[in-house]
């Protein structure tokens, strides 16, 4: 649901009508997110894996419960037209401020997927990438170009044109406005006002004018949730002196569709077992998971230590609890940061001879 959380500005001769704007915020969804994480192999701090099945094993029988989601899910868009069938034919660019298996570039991927089933025009480009080949980058291009997703590099001649050309520009994430100008140049003014910016972040150091100058005269803003937008009313118009554009809030949530293909008893119950059993972990153990990228301002370490505390709590009270469990998922293994190396080390400090896993 979309509603209005920011006074306006002006949009121009060249804006984009409003119907498309509410209409792409009623379809998101985070059910191809949580489908993207199952799929993807991840690592955890949870290290009782006695007796268990590889995770791989696990895995894979879960995808097949996925595939069955997956084609009850296509049967009921079938027999429903989409309310995106405006969109068939019409040209969209997603700008992704990086390709990775967190939050921000899965919903962008979900959006792109969408306007695909509807018969547009899907380009995608990354602004940050590695210069050496990255597996996860390899893999997410390639989901993308199988679904018709035409990927190329931000930097090139190929994306100015495509942004002068496009019907709709989406900007993902706050830092994704420096690509504005360092690609676009004096032609930034022609593509803001058909420019849909989804914005995630609610940390003090991504309100910088190099980032958001532009933001005013863009078509309108998505934020997540009403008080991340009214943080960054107050944040711009305070700090930076300038006004948030026409904002819709979008809670993130699945569609009825979308719920009754989750609440399969069959899929429900193969993937709740299968991930279960590559834990290691039990029916009747309790299990706390925190899924999302690894990084201080997440707050695994809050997590982590809020759960060590209530074993404490539970040891000294004499309280009879079944077997716990937390985890992690998220965890990167090719690029530990230091702040995930501090995690994986409290785990082996506290677990050390505890029959209560993380």
């Amino acid at each position: 649901m979309a509603k209005h959380a920011a006074g306006s500005v002006g949009w121009g001769h060249h804006h984009l009508q409003k119907r498309w704007l509410l209409a792409l915020l009623l379809m998101l969804s985070v059910s191809t997110v949580i489908a993207f994480f199952i799929r993807a192999a991840f690592d955890s701090c949870d290290r009782n894996v006695s007796g268990a099945v590889s995770a791989g094993s696990a895995i894979g029988s879960a995808r097949n419960a996925i595939q069955i989601a997956d084609k009850r899910a296509s049967q009921i868009a079938a027999a429903n037209p989409s309310p995106l069938s405006f969109m068939k034919s019409k040209i969209v660019l997603l700008v992704s401020h990086e390709l990775s298996l967190s939050g921000g570039p899965l919903l962008l991927m979900e959006l792109a997927f969408l306007l695909r089933s509807v018969g547009a025009e899907v380009y995608w480009i990354t602004i940050t990438k590695p210069s050496e080949t990255d597996e996860v980058i390899y893999s997410l291009e390639h989901k993308m170009l199988d679904r018709g997703v035409q990927v190329f590099s931000a930097k090139g001649k190929e994306a100015i044109n495509t942004a002068l050309r496009a019907d709709l520009v989406v900007l993902n994430t706050a830092v994704a406005g420096k690509w504005l100008d360092a690609v676009l140049k004096e032609d930034v003014h022609h593509v803001l006002p058909k420019v849909l910016w989804w914005i995630h972040e609610m940390r003090g150091h991504y309100f910088k004018l190099a980032y958001v100058k532009h933001l005013p005269y863009v078509a309108g803003a998505m934020i997540d949730s009403h008080i991340t937008a009214e943080y960054w009313k107050n944040r711009t118009q305070e700090r930076l002196k300038i006004k948030m554009p026409e904002t819709y809030v979008v809670h993130l949530g699945n569609s009825k569709e979308l719920m009754q293909v989750a609440e399969d008893s069959v899929a429900k119950r193969v993937l709740r077992e299968h991930v279960r059993e590559s834990l290691g972990v039990r029916n009747e153990d309790l299990l706390f998971a925190l899924i999302n990228s690894v990084s201080r301002g997440k707050g695994q370490d809050l997590f982590l230590r809020s759960f060590d505390e209530a074993l404490q709590l539970i040891k000294e009270k004499k309280m009879q609890v079944p077997p716990l469990h937390a985890v992690i998922v998220g965890s990167d293994m090719s690029a530990q940061t230091k702040f995930e190396t501090e995690l994986r080390d409290f785990e082996r400090e506290v677990t050390r001879g505890s029959k209560n896993d993380f």
